[in-house]
């Protein structure tokens, strides 16, 4: 029997697609060294020795195409590669793949199928063990516009889905934003019921003045430290990039940011 494990073990040593991994395994009754001699052999895995290099340089890019947008996380071993045109040119293509694969949402694998072949050959051609680490496929509503932002060369980048605006310096100020500062929700709505008892059960006990507040008294400083968290962690409460005296929701009350995307090269998924 094939399983799941052995075609990512095949994957892993050859940088082939999950489908050719699978079909070399079954073919070859699920012998690993004889399903790695047969991709050698067509050619597929012919940068096998480079594959279990380590990879931790490379870029996070993302794609707009109609109403589909996606993003991904294309790795290499070294940031003077990551800067070539040739691997630079291999990221544009990989979006493109993974803005035609089927579905949405998390399409690694379908994504790693699609863009195989051509990430095979440029292993070969550059001379360096790659990784298409993650990819992430968005189709959106009418009413909905994406973004894209690339700090850095897209040491990180951002994607986003908005609406009410199609501003494109507004748009383009919210992915700064996201990249910025980082935020883990949209709104305080979106902030699970778990996490405000935890971060108040935490600033309770951070201050023993608390201690012996009567239990009304105490629920509404903790209310205050609450907001203030949000204020922290959710996009549209967090002081504005480009007046920190107010925030998004304020000064854009029209705007709706329906979801984003910030990726960083290398962060621990």
């Amino acid at each position: 029997m094939i399983t799941a494990k052995m075609v990512q073990e095949l994957r892993e040593k050859t940088g082939a697609g999950m489908m050719d991994c699978k079909k070399a395994l079954t073919a070859a009754n699920g012998d690993m060294e004889a399903a790695i001699e047969n991709l050698r052999k067509s050619g597929i895995a012919k940068a096998e020795k480079k594959a279990g290099r380590s990879t931790n340089q490379g870029k996070v890019w993302t794609g707009i195409s109609g109403d589909s947008a996606a993003i991904i996380e294309l790795l290499c071993e070294t940031d003077f590669a990551a800067k070539t045109p040739k691997f630079g040119a291999l990221v544009e293509q990989t979006v493109a793949d993974t803005l035609a694969v089927a579905g949405e949402g998390d399409v690694t694998a379908a994504a790693n199928d699609a863009a195989a072949a051509n990430l095979t050959s440029h292993i070969a051609t550059i001379g360096e063990n790659m990784q298409l680490r993650r990819a992430l496929k968005w189709i959106g509503s009418g009413s909905s516009k994406f973004a894209g932002y690339h700090h850095m060369d897209g040491k990180v980048s951002v994607l986003v889905e908005v609406e009410g605006t199609d501003d494109a310096e507004l748009l383009n100020d919210i992915c700064l934003h996201i990249a910025a500062f980082s935020p883990k929700y949209i709104t305080s709505e979106d902030v699970p019921a778990e996490v405000i008892a935890k971060e108040k059960e935490i600033a309770a006990a951070a201050d023993p003045k608390l201690a012996n507040k009567p239990a009304e008294m105490l629920e509404k400083i903790l209310a205050g430290k609450i907001g203030r968290y949000f204020s922290e962690v959710c996009l549209m409460n967090q002081p504005w990039v480009r007046d920190d005296k107010t925030s998004l929701a304020k000064k854009y009350p029209a705007v709706k940011v329906k979801r984003f995307a910030r990726w960083a090269i290398g962060e621990d998924i």
